[in-house]
């Protein structure tokens, strides 16, 4: 009886050992850790959120980001690392990695995470036509910018090739609208979408650009860029810029500091902290000659625009103070009709101008009646 005792408790360890190694190999607990990589030097120059990542964090975020380059549902990561962990990593990877367009925005966590569960927006068949898509409109874009000579020009016309070539929509009934697709192949996009599309072209050109989220001032969910100038980096927001008439791509936005982005921007710290941004050297307006600080300024800013037969008229006021002081002298009393005699500006026209204010902006726009 004793060894009949001993024989079957025997039987119930292997038994146990058996169930047990199927377990344990079935839940990966004992499977081995890839080895860790990281983004090569061309590719981490451009990615400045990247940068900034632990080594460790590093690893994992390159391991995800492969890993949707090649359209895997799993992918193993090189440390397990907490749900807290993976969850800032995979946010970062959609916003900033423009061109992985098909990964969704919604993504499989867990208290701890070894493998990635990858999600993908639509039918894994359909992908590889639509990356192809996508790279075609990508170099008819990078055609039409790369003309440009340095940061300052090369941003520039980003933004303006952007806000010609893409409307503005709202919805959820737009699979891609928050996507660079969206916004270079079908032309559709939402703020979302812009920003990525800048993200991408930027990067491509050798420029430190990042998306941001955050909300408006208006509390509304929005997204815009931060990019680097000669060094120095700026905000911008295509798609406020976006005036939704052809030919003419507004500039209220284009390379602003903090002081006065924060106005009508407000950042989403959870995933990076946004990059400082302080000078104003490049803002548009003041690099242009545009920024008023009297109504002096003002007159000699038009007399100029309007000798040059100026299509449209762009000013940034200092203060609110000289903006309305403007307003009252040359629209109020109508000095500005006496500068288009003055210049010849629209000769044979009637005497009309088509005049748009941003008074948050404490801007003004005057241009040609057509």
């Amino acid at each position: 009886m004793k060894k009949l005792a001993v024989t079957v408790l025997m039987l119930s360890c292997v038994a146990l050992l058996i169930v047990g190694g199927m377990y344990i190999h079935q839940s990966g607990v004992l499977k081995k850790y890839p080895d860790a990589a990281y983004l090569t030097d061309e590719e981490e120059a451009v990615r400045p959120v990247y940068r900034g990542l632990s080594r460790d964090e590093q690893a994992v975020y390159e391991a995800v980001y492969r890993g949707i380059l090649a359209q895997k549902e799993t992918v193993s990561l090189p440390s397990e690392v907490s749900g807290e962990v993976y969850s800032k990593l995979y946010c970062i990877i959609e916003k900033q990695e423009s061109e992985l367009f098909y990964a969704d925005s919604t993504y499989y966590t867990a208290e701890k995470v070894r493998e990635a569960q990858i999600i993908y927006r639509e039918n894994k068949d359909r992908i590889s036509e639509k990356k192809d898509e996508l790279e075609t409109a990508e170099n008819r874009a990078l055609k039409a910018v790369r003309k440009a000579s340095g940061d300052y020009e090369t941003a520039l016309m980003i933004h303006d090739y952007l806000i010609e070539n893409c409307e503005y929509v709202i919805g959820e009934d737009e699979l891609y609208g928050s996507t660079a697709y969206g916004c270079l192949v079908e032309g559709r996009a939402n703020c979302e979408g812009y920003a990525k599309a800048f993200n991408m072209l930027a990067g491509d050109l050798g420029m430190e650009s990042v998306l941001v989220t955050g909300i408006t001032d208006k509390g509304e969910n929005h997204a815009w860029n931060q990019v680097k100038i000669d060094g120095e980096w700026y905000n911008l927001d295509v798609t406020w810029d976006d005036s939704d008439i052809k030919g003419h791509p507004r500039r209220l936005y284009f390379l602003c500091d903090d002081d006065e982005f924060s106005e009508t921007h407000e950042a989403d710290e959870k995933f990076f902290e946004p990059f400082s941004c302080i000078s104003t050297d490049d803002n548009y307006y003041i690099k242009n000659g545009l920024y008023i600080e009297n109504v002096e300024d003002a007159e000699k800013v038009i007399g100029k625009k309007m000798k040059a037969d100026a299509e449209y008229i762009e000013l940034k006021f200092a203060d609110e103070r000289t903006y309305k002081e403007f307003k009252d002298l040359y629209l109020g009393q109508q000095k500005i009709f006496d500068l288009m005699l003055e210049y010849s500006w629209q000769v044979g026209a009637s005497q009309e101008i088509s005049l748009s204010e941003f008074n948050r902006e404490l801007c003004i726009e005057i241009g040609k009646s057509h």
